[in-house]
């Protein structure tokens, strides 16, 4: 699949909003990037990212990156030191076993709201926000 065509069904105002939800509950941050390019390796291709954006200079090191490669039809979730540290890899098996029927149904909104709530519990759980 083209990535214009898997960002044009996406239904991004949904998926913002959910980012902004999580990020209002804990320190974490949570990201999502639908890659342009072919990824065979997509877990490679997501710590590339995930580097790239500096994502691992979060203070908390609680930073979780949705890689999405619709080129490849390949996906990957990676979570920095301290949340990976706190779930163990099983969690990201889980969590990509429950994405991978929306993303085959082409339910590629649900599939991506569902790593975000997922991913938005755990760090509201791990990591919450404290009140100023």
């Amino acid at each position: 699949m083209k990535h214009r065509h898997f960002i044009t069904a996406l239904d991004e105002s949904r998926i913002h909003a959910a980012i902004k939800d999580a990020h209002a509950k804990s320190t974490g941050h949570i990201g999502v990037l639908v890659s342009k390019r072919r990824a065979p390796d997509p877990l490679a291709a997501a710590e590339k990212h995930f580097h790239a954006r500096k994502l691992h200079h979060a203070p908390h090191h609680n930073a979780i990156l949705i890689f999405i490669a619709p080129e490849s039809h390949t996906f990957a979730i990676v979570g920095d030191a301290a949340i990976h540290a706190r779930v163990g890899p099983d969690f990201w098996t889980t969590l990509r076993d429950e994405m991978t029927p929306h993303l085959k149904q082409a339910h590629y909104t649900d599939a991506l709201l569902h790593a975000i709530t997922k991913a938005a519990d755990l760090l509201a759980q791990h990591f919450p926000k404290k009140d100023s």
